[in-house]
Order: C-alpha cells, then structure tokens, then sequence
C-alpha cells in the first residue's frame, strides 16, 4: 500500500508543478500585455519634430528668389523705420496715466510692426543681401522719411505722464506713418519680389487706417 501511495503523491506534485508554470507564463503574459500599451506613448510624440521641421522650411520657401534692387532697398529701410517706431511706442508704454485707446494703438504698433521685421530680415537673407544700404544709396528716393531725430524722441522720454505724452506720441507717430507709406508706394511702383510688394500693400493699408485713427485720438484729447 505504501508504494502506490508515493506514486499518487508523486504525481500530485508533478500536475501542481506543471500548473504553476502554466500560471506562471499566463501572469507574466498578462504582465507585459499590459504594459505594452504604454510603447505608444512615445510614438505619439515623435511626429511633432518632423512637423516643426517642415513647417520652419516652408516658412522659407515662402520668400521667392526673384527681387530687384529696389526690394533690397525696402527691405534695408523699411526695418530701421519699424525699429524706430517700435521703439516710440515702447517709450510710451512705459509711461503712466496714458489714455487707454493711444496705449492699445501702441501696443498694436509693437505687436504688427515686430514681425514685419522679422519678414524683411528673412528677405534679406534670402537674397543674400546685407542688412543695412551703403550711405548713398540709403538717400536715393528719400528712403527714411519720417523718422524722428534724436531730440524729438527725448521730448518723448522727458514728457509729463499721461495727457502731454500720449499728444506727442501721436504727432510723432503720425509722420512717422506717413513716411512708411510713402516708402511703401515706392516700393508697390518699383519692387518685384511678390512678398515685399504684399507686405508694401499691407504696410499702407494698416498705417493709413491708423493715421485716420490717430486723427481722431488727436480731436478728442484736444490736440491739433
């Protein structure tokens, strides 16, 4: 009786074992099922570089070859001018007590003319141009109108908060826009470069409706 009792216990010991390494393979089956959904994760994140690749060499794509001289000379001029104007309404902004609408025109100022800058230096980089004219082409065709000589922009820093500087900016600001537009014309008659002729029509659109704007800021503080 003893020798089948072994056996049988022997082979109990044999089915448990065979059990636990089926459980075994089944938990870790289940293990890893259930963490390879986690794999796809950083899948998920990968795309996102090719895409900001694309889209940086399409931003360059957009600037075609073709310019003349007078598209270099736009854009050479064009990005001292918006620099100068960024640069009054940052005076401005700077100041307390400035009338709601004449800070939000500047804050407008600042915010449009910025990338424009950016546009004409990548034209100019494009074209393999250097980022400022020779001194006499730069007074060829009264490029630079409008800007402000260094005492006037001092009268701008030195001005009382509020009222009196919000004037000044305005009558400043106003030349200043009429230059660009005039800059902008030039460039309309005699550019070839589709994007700086697009950008010129931008640039006398905007700035003309915000001189009609200022006009009316002027009226309403009492300036002339």
């Amino acid at each position: 009786m003893t020798r089948p009792t072994t056996l049988s216990a022997l082979a109990l010991c044999t089915a448990l074992a065979l059990a636990g390494c089926t459980t075994g393979q089944e938990s870790d089956g289940a293990a890893s099922d259930s963490a390879s959904p986690a794999a796809p994760v950083t899948d998920s994140a990968s795309p996102a570089a090719p895409a900001t690749a694309a889209q940086a060499s399409g931003a360059a794509a957009e600037i075609a070859a073709e310019h003349n001289d007078a598209d270099v000379m736009f854009a050479q001029m064009m990005i001292p001018h918006h620099e100068q104007a960024v640069q009054l309404s940052e005076i401005l902004l700077g100041k307390d007590l400035v009338p709601g609408e004449v800070r939000d025109l500047a804050e407008r100022v600042v915010d449009t003319q910025q990338p424009e800058m950016e546009q004409m230096r990548a034209m100019l980089a494009a074209w393999d141009a250097p980022a400022t004219p020779d001194a006499a082409a730069a007074e060829h065709g009264g490029h630079g109108t409008g800007m402000v000589d260094e005492q006037g922009m001092n009268q701008l820093r030195e001005a009382e908060e509020g009222l009196e500087a919000a004037e000044l900016y305005l009558e400043q600001m106003t030349v200043h826009h009429e230059g660009a537009i005039d800059m902008a014309r030039d460039q309309a008659e005699d550019g070839t470069n589709p994007q700086a002729l697009e950008l010129a029509r931008q640039i006398v659109a905007a700035q003309e409706a915000e001189i009609a704007e200022m006009d009316t800021m002027r009226r309403e503080l009492g300036g002339s």
